[in-house]
């Protein structure tokens, strides 16, 4: 079995190739801060005819550089790693969509579980899991199912419930500014970022900025879901007249925009 690792310290011209040969299986990253584990783990892959250790990082920053450099179908990723970082686990899943995420923790944690797998991972699982069950956890995962425990679902089910309630109580409803409604409205009305930003006098990048903020607000993740998480819930329907009455359109441009989402 070859493997390829990832040393962040040499410098490009020095890395090691890309196996060349052609593999079948499963192809894996393992990001770790420890090297006893990366170690570990590439002996017990390499038991398997059928997974693949591709490359091996040490921190988020390389694991960004080598999920460019490597085709990979899953990512063993220590949670530390994301520690402190929100938006770790989005541009991962935004880089490389094809690539699966299972997170190790040290300790299962309630709101860090259920955010884990809400934000896009595959699997979370401890830093103790046997071997037979870490492969068992990375061919499930490399197949397109989601690895996740009992204790897991009951969290991860009790957030929707508790979440589902609080969406139907109007003293908890999410509080929201009036351009960040005027966006919504557009949204729904399937007008691109810089339709919108036309619309409302700004640039691309704040509408971007709106976005995620709306997002975190309403705990959804896509413009689709904000779509039909408003007409669900009828969000827009109090304040929809006011809010096309503020926020007053640019002159028209000479070619009608076509609206996409």
């Amino acid at each position: 079995m070859t493997v390829v690792n990832f040393d962040p310290i040499r410098n490009n011209e020095d890395l090691p190739e890309e196996d060349s040969t052609p593999t079948a299986g499963i192809r894996v990253i393992l990001a770790d801060s420890q090297a006893i584990y990366r170690v570990g783990m590439k002996k017990v892959f390499a038991l398997e005819d059928d997974i693949r250790v591709v490359a091996q990082v040490e921190t988020l920053q390389n694991l960004y550089a080598a999920l460019q450099r490597y085709p990979t179908d899953v990512v063993l990723l220590e949670g530390q790693l994301i520690s402190g970082t929100i938006d770790a686990i989005p541009e991962l899943v935004r880089q490389a969509p094809e690539a699966k995420l299972i997170v190790q923790v040290t300790e299962a944690d309630e709101s860090n579980t259920v955010e884990l797998y809400r934000r896009g991972v595959r699997g979370v699982v401890p830093r103790s899991i046997s071997p037979d069950l870490l492969v068992k956890c990375v061919r499930k995962i490399a197949e397109g199912e989601t690895w996740i425990d009992n204790q897991s679902i009951s969290w991860v089910i009790e957030a929707y419930r508790s979440q589902a309630t609080n969406l139907t109580d109007p003293k908890v409803q999410p509080k929201l500014s009036k351009k960040e409604l005027a966006i919504i409205s557009c949204i729904t009305r399937g007008m691109r970022n810089k339709e919108i930003a036309y619309q409302i006098g700004t640039t691309e990048q704040v509408i971007k900025n709106y976005l995620r903020k709306v997002y975190d607000k309403l705990g959804v993740s896509d413009r689709l879901e904000l779509a039909l998480y408003c007409l669900h819930h009828e969000l827009l329907k109090k304040y929809l007249v006011d809010t096309e009455g503020q926020m007053a359109p640019h002159t028209e441009p000479s070619q009608p925009l076509r609206a996409k989402m």
